[in-house]
């Protein structure tokens, strides 16, 4: 309950969930994956029903599955192709009745590609951490994944102990810019989107971007930093990229090739931690005030409607846009670099 629930996601064993004394079957597998998800799903339908509309709540939601799914499939079709350079060296990747074929490194024969790929997603679009499979065994795509579900702010789904805030920040973002596009009033909830909340949510979503790429870029150029990888090139530099997004993001999951037990890592990921985990709340908190302030406005003529599914794709497009520009250069230099170098 603490680990999974709770969503602490420290496990007792160091193999985490992959241990057969924790995890057994599929069954406890599937279990504790819904153990991940639960509550931070749940926290979409309490916040409809606390906004006294339902229709919010699920809104907030389909944003959020229509983001993780279309990626837990991208995942489990990249480890389930395998290892192209394998393949060329003869080793039959194809499933059987002997083999679930794929990449299976780093994975547990009782679950699977499909069982740990979804596991993976799951677990970096909350704040869990939890793995039952190895990471940084994955297909360099297969890997981006829940790298990137990570670097979207863990707003898929959101976690225990932060909640909805993540999804929240872009909702405001979303209102304010298509209230600018359409000529609207920009409101949510009946309270007014001004200039201060649009300056709060865009500094509150600015900080794990800003932690995660800082400490990325210490670590990548100082002896320190590099004297813990054990791979070298675009691999490597997706470890120190994950370490600091998980870090930033108060996740747990790990690249685990990357030593980051030396004090050098014990140091500035533990610094990365504190300010992705308090820095943020500040904005937010004045967010919360500011519009606890206000009084709240009928709905009219002007006001855009945040339940529909054209907002919900303008949701998903702001948090993927948002997401992908600021991440993008320092993917291309990690999992997207060395998914290249497979065909060469």
């Amino acid at each position: 309950a603490i680990k999974q629930l709770g969503s602490n996601g420290g496990g007792f064993f160091n193999a985490n969930s992959a241990h057969p004394f924790e995890n057994p079957t599929p069954l406890s597998g599937f279990l504790e994956l819904m153990a991940i998800v639960l509550i931070a799903a749940a926290f979409c339908i309490t916040f409809g029903e606390m906004a006294g509309d339902r229709r919010q709540g699920w809104a907030v939601l389909a944003a959020m599955l229509v983001i993780f799914v279309p990626l837990t499939i991208a995942c489990v079709h990249e480890e389930q192709a395998g290892n192209p350079l394998l393949a060329r060296l003869g080793v039959d990747e194809r499933p059987s009745s002997l083999q679930p074929g794929g990449n299976m490194e780093g994975k547990e024969a009782r679950f699977g590609i499909t069982d740990s790929a979804l596991w993976a997603a799951a677990t970096t679009a909350t704040s869990n951490g939890s793995v039952d499979s190895m990471h940084d065994s994955y297909t360099p795509l297969g890997g981006l994944v829940p790298l990137f579900l990570m670097q979207l702010g863990e707003v898929v789904l959101g976690g225990v102990g932060s909640g909805l805030f993540g999804m929240l920040l872009f909702v405001i973002l979303a209102v304010f810019t298509a209230g600018l596009m359409v000529g609207r009033t920009p409101e949510y909830l009946g309270k007014k989107i001004e200039p201060y909340e649009m300056k709060m949510a865009a500094l509150a979503i600015l900080v794990m971007p800003a932690v995660v790429l800082l400490g990325t870029a210490v670590a990548s150029v100082t002896k320190a930093g590099l004297a813990s990888l054990a791979n070298p090139g675009a691999h490597g530099f997706s470890e120190i990229l994950y370490a600091f997004s998980s870090a930033g993001n108060n996740n747990g999951s790990a690249f685990a090739g990357l030593n980051a037990d030396t004090p050098f890592y014990n140091l500035l990921l533990a610094l990365a931690m504190l300010a992705g985990r308090f820095l943020i709340k500040i904005p937010v908190l004045a967010i919360a005030g500011s519009l606890a302030k206000k009084k709240t406005i009928p709905a009219g003529a002007g006001t855009l409607p945040t339940h529909t599914p054209l907002f919900v794709a303008w949701l998903v497009a702001v948090v993927i846009i948002v997401g992908g520009l600021t991440f993008f250069p320092a993917l291309a230099l990690g999992p997207i670099a060395e998914r290249l170098t497979l065909f060469h």
